[in-house]
C-alpha cells in the first residue's frame, strides 16, 4: 500500500515507514506563535527555566492586536520582543502582516513540519509542508526540544475537475467543499486537493483553500507540490527541486469528487462556516461593514478583485468598506500598482498590514445588529467582537460588490 502526502512527510520527520493510526515523535522544521498565543508559550519555558532548542526555527509576529489597542496588549507585546532579542529569534513587529502570509512569503518549504500556536497555521499545506495548529504548551514544548508527538491523520481526498465559472473564486470552492462534508467532516484528517481544478489553480487561490481546511475540521490541507508550487517559491528566494506527490495507490479513509463547472458564488451565513447557500438566495440584504483582507483573502489577487468593482465607484454612504492587506510586501504591491489609490478614492479605509477585526480585538468592531459581509474564514457568533451582531462570508467581488450596492448582490445577475 502506498502513502498520502501526509504519510509521506510524516515517515520522513519521524525517520522510518508511518502509516494512518500510528502514534510518532517527530523532528519539527518551523514554529510560529504570534501576540495571541506567544504569551503562554513564554511563560511557561521561563518558569521552568528552559531555552529554546534551536532560535533559527522559531518565528514570533505580532499581528492580532496591532497596532496595540491597550495597555495589557503594548505590555504582552513589549515581552514577545524582548523574548525574542533575548533569544536571538525571528520576530515580526506591528505592521509586517499577519502570521500566516510572512510564513509562506519567506520561510515555509514543500515536505516540512511545521506547527503553529494558531488553528489556521493548516494554510502552508498550499506549498506541500504539513503544518498543523497546537496549542501554546505543545509549542512550548516544541520550543524547547524540537519535537511533537502526534497522531497520524488518515486522508480525505478531494478532486476537483473542471473550470470555474465566472464570478467564481477559490473561496467559493473551498465554502462549497466545507458545506458538503460539514464543519466536522474531515475532523483529524488531512484534506488533500487533487483534480484538474486544482493543478490549474493560482498558488494564492490553494493558499485560500488549505487556510480554511481547518473549518471542515481537518488537521491540515495538503496539496502536491508542482511547478506552480516551485514557481511560486523560487519568486521568493527559495528555490526547491521537490516535486511531492502521493503514492498511486496510497488508501484514503474519505473521498469526494466535485464538478467545479457547477459551482456558483456563495455565502456562509451566521453563525457556522458550512451554512453556505448560493449569493442570490440573500440579494438584497443590508450591510453596515464589508471586510476584505485577512490570512484567507487578503492577497494581491483579492484586492485585484475588488479593485475591479471598487474602479470608478462609490462605497455605499451607510456602508463601512474597510480593506487590509495581509502583509506588508502586499501592501507596497497594492501601492504601486494603484490599487490603495482606488480604494481611498472610493471611499474605503485602508489598514495597516495585520488580522485587524476578523478576530474582534480593534479596528472594526461591529455594533448591536450590525450585518458585516468578510472575506475572512469564520463567522461565529461574536468573532467579530460583539455577539449581538451578524457575519457572513463571501468571496472579495461579492464583497466590494455589496460595499457599492449597500447589500449583498449576485455578480452574476450585474
Amino acid at each position: 500500500m502506498g502513502l498520502t502526502l501526509a504519510e509521506k512527510i510524516l515517515s520522513a520527520k519521524t525517520g522510518r515507514r508511518v502509516e494512518a493510526g500510528d502514534f510518532i515523535v517527530a523532528s519539527v522544521d518551523l514554529i510560529m506563535a504570534h501576540d495571541g498565543t506567544a504569551p503562554i508559550a513564554i511563560n511557561q519555558l521561563k518558569e521552568l527555566g528552559l531555552n529554546v532548542f534551536d532560535p533559527n526555527k522559531i518565528i514570533l509576529v505580532l499581528d492580532h492586536a496591532t497596532p496595540s489597542p491597550k495597555d495589557t496588549v503594548s505590555n504582552l507585546h513589549k515581552m514577545i520582543r524582548e523574548f525574542a532579542w533575548s533569544n536571538h529569534i525571528k520576530l515580526y513587529d506591528v505592521g509586517c502582516g499577519v502570521c500566516h502570509q510572512l510564513l509562506v512569503e519567506n520561510h515555509v518549504n514543500p515536505s516540512t513540519l511545521v506547527l503553529g500556536a494558531d488553528s489556521h497555521t493548516c494554510t502552508y499545506g498550499a506549498l506541500g509542508a504539513f503544518a498543523t495548529g497546537m496549542g501554546s504548551t505543545d509549542i512550548a514544548v516544541a520550543m524547547r526540544y524540537g519535537q511533537t508527538w502526534l497522531k497520524v491523520p488518515h486522508t480525505y481526498k478531494i478532486k476537483i475537475d473542471g473550470k470555474l465559472p465566472p464570478h467564481v473564486y477559490s473561496k467559493d470552492l473551498i465554502l462549497t467543499v466545507i458545506n458538503k462534508i460539514t464543519a466536522s467532516g474531515a475532523t483529524y484528517m488531512s484534506m488533500e486537493f487533487h483534480g484538474t481544478t486544482i493543478k490549474h489553480l493560482t498558488i494564492e487561490d490553494r493558499f485560500t483553500i488549505a487556510n480554511m481546511a481547518i473549518e471542515a475540521g481537518g488537521k491540515t490541507g495538503l496539496f502536491p507540490v508542482d511547478d506552480i508550487t516551485i514557481k511560486y517559491l523560487t519568486e521568493q528566494g527559495r528555490p526547491q527541486n521537490i516535486r511531492l506527490q502521493p503514492d498511486p495507490d496510497a488508501y484514503y479513509q474519505k473521498e469526494i469528487e466535485i464538478d467545479a463547472g457547477e459551482l456558483q458564488p456563495v455565502v456562509a451565513a451566521p453563525d457556522q462556516v458550512d451554512n453556505v447557500h448560493p449569493v442570490s438566495e440573500y440579494e438584497g440584504l443590508e450591510v453596515n461593514q464589508v471586510f476584505i483582507g485577512t490570512c484567507t483573502n487578503g492577497r494581491l489577487s483579492d484586492l485585484q478583485a475588488a479593485a475591479r468593482v471598487l474602479k470608478g465607484n462609490k462605497v455605499n454612504s451607510r456602508v463601512r468598506l474597510i480593506i487590509q492587506p495581509a502583509s506588508s510586501k502586499i501592501y507596497l504591491q497594492a501601492l504601486k500598482t494603484g490599487l490603495i489609490e482606488t480604494f481611498i478614492e472610493a471611499g474605503a479605509t485602508v489598514n495597516p498590514p495585520g488580522c485587524g477585526p476578523c478576530i474582534g480585538r480593534h479596528l472594526g468592531i461591529l455594533a448591536d445588529g450590525e450585518v458585516c459581509l468578510s472575506t475572512q474564514n469564520r463567522n461565529f457568533k461574536g468573532r467579530m467582537g460583539n455577539p449581538n451582531s451578524k457575519i457572513y462570508l463571501s468571496n472579495p467581488e461579492v464583497a466590494a460588490l455589496a460595499a457599492v450596492k449597500g447589500y449583498i448582490t449576485d455578480p452574476t445577475k450585474r
